[in-house]
């Protein structure tokens, strides 16, 4: 801000509050060392502006204000952003500000960028006696939300949901500078499936050289990073408290504002970061080793969840049902190998909740037919054609899935679909739902294979979302076994 602005400053400062500053009061800090004023211009006018003033280790917001016909347009927040930044780059840490108790619009807006109230001074302002909001923001906060903004912001991000202990670094969330992932799978196979302890105690000894690795990988040290995210739900629970409590000790360490991510919101924005096209409202199925769900999308970052599984979900029961047969863990890839040379309609195995009118699912049924099938086979001294089993059990598994997604396309009348999760990989369930959602003009974005299991860089892409919205997890949040998707 220059003296030159000062005219269309003070008619803004005139129209904005009941005791304005005067032009001397105006000069008087843009003379002063220890202040910074800056202006939001537009096509030559001025639109608003704002002042800080320095301390040691911290500023104090002075004054912000915006023109009327620009209100409701950002200018206050890119303001304020901008403000930070220059408190960063003069190493302040925190920033503080008082605003009137009942001005609920700037309460919004500062809450917005991640500003926590410290108290009330009564009767601080004396024109109308009304109380002051005492409110204070960490700064590292705010020149990340900056940042996201631009889409130059640098997130490390961690999952450990599962079995798999990954990292990731990316810019802008969508150029993935690192992504690692070190698997569990050898450690879980002897035993069919997926051992809580085991996998817990494995990510306690993976994750600091996975973390090291994905930062190696993209040439960058924590210095660089503008914020740390991590899966905190859902998950196994002992697996989620490793990578929660990794990522608080950096933030803790560095100071790193710390960004929550829902493991299944992961799984969508899997299918953004694969295909920059993919627009909302849309509908995603996620399916996996430990969810099968339904959901409704119409904003990015809002979450309808229209049906669950009931009991099993579908990794799980294909995992099942290839324990049962002898097929080694994991047992997607096994049975969707075998389904390949079989036939889906030899065996009539039933589709359960198909014609249910609503969008849950439930597969416990179906594992039970297909143990039942088996013993009954075995009983009666007959061969079982593994690969007819493999094809058929997956063709009940597929049909129900295929037939409630298409019917939310059609109720909710999106134009696109997305599929993620560990289950996407599978190769007929891809197509088939292509095949049925092309049919009624719908695309379908599937990931790649890649981006379908389990890894950081679908985390560190929905963290970027979430770091745009001021979206923070606090130092006190816990690992939730059962968070919701919201």
């Amino acid at each position: 801000m220059e003296l030159a602005h000062m005219a269309a400053a003070l008619e803004i400062e005139n129209a904005s509050f009941t005791t304005p500053w005067t032009p001397g009061m105006f000069a008087d800090e843009l003379a002063q060392d220890d202040r910074v004023w800056l202006v939001a211009i537009e096509a030559e006018e001025l639109l608003g502006y704002g002042g800080i003033m320095l301390a040691p280790d911290a500023v104090h917001v002075m004054n912000i204000a915006v023109a009327a016909s620009a209100r409701g347009e950002g200018v206050a927040r890119a303001l304020m952003l901008a403000l930070a930044r220059e408190a960063a780059a003069r190493g302040a840490r925190r920033m503080t500000l008082e605003v009137r108790a009942t001005n609920a619009a700037a309460l919004a807006l500062y809450s917005g960028l991640g500003f926590d109230s410290l108290g009330v001074r009564p009767g601080y302002y004396d024109d109308t006696g009304e109380d002051a909001v005492i409110m204070w923001a960490d700064i590292a906060r705010l020149t990340a939300i900056a940042a996201a903004r631009e889409g130059s912001d640098i997130i490390l991000a961690i999952e450990t949901s599962c079995d798999e202990t990954a990292a990731s670094v990316m810019r802008g969330g969508s150029e993935t500078l690192s992504s690692v992932v070190a698997t569990q799978v050898d450690f879980h196979a002897r035993f069919g499936g997926v051992v809580p302890e085991i996998a817990s105690r494995k990510h306690t000894e993976a994750i600091v050289g996975v973390v090291d690795e994905a930062l190696e990988q993209a040439g960058l040290g924590f210095g660089d990073l503008d914020a740390v995210a991590v899966t905190y739900g859902p998950g196994l629970i002992g697996a989620l408290v490793v990578g929660v409590a990794y990522a608080k000790g950096l933030s803790l360490a560095t100071g790193l504002p710390l960004v929550g991510v829902n493991h299944l919101e992961g799984h969508i924005f899997a299918n953004r970061l694969a295909d920059p096209e993919l627009t909302t409202p849309l509908i995603a199925l996620v399916v996996s080793g430990g969810h099968t769900s339904l959901i409704h999308v119409p904003d990015w970052g809002e979450y309808h969840t229209l049906g669950s599984t009931l009991d099993d979900a579908a990794g799980e029961a294909f995992d099942k049902v290839a324990k049962l047969l002898g097929l080694g863990y994991p047992g997607g890839p096994a049975i969707s190998r075998l389904a390949e040379q079989g036939d889906p309609a030899a065996i009539p195995f039933p589709r359960a909740m198909l014609h249910s009118g609503d969008y849950d699912f439930s597969l416990s049924g179906l594992k039970t037919a297909v143990l039942t099938y088996v013993r009954h086979e075995q009983a009666a001294g007959r061969e079982i054609h593994i690969p007819n089993l493999a094809a058929s059990f997956q063709a009940a598994v597929i049909d129900v899935q295929v037939a409630k997604a298409v019917r939310a396309a059609e109720e909710y009348g999106v134009r696109d679909f997305c599929l993620g999760g560990g289950v996407a990989a599978n190769t007929a369930l891809r197509e088939a739902l292509r095949v049925a959602l092309a049919a009624r003009g719908v695309r379908l974005s599937v990931p790649p294979f890649a981006l379908c299991t389990d890894n950081a860089a679908m985390i560190a892409s929905a963290a970027h979302f979430r770091l745009r919205k001021g979206a923070f997890l606090g130092l006190e949040a816990e690992a939730t076994a059962s968070l919701p998707l919201r």
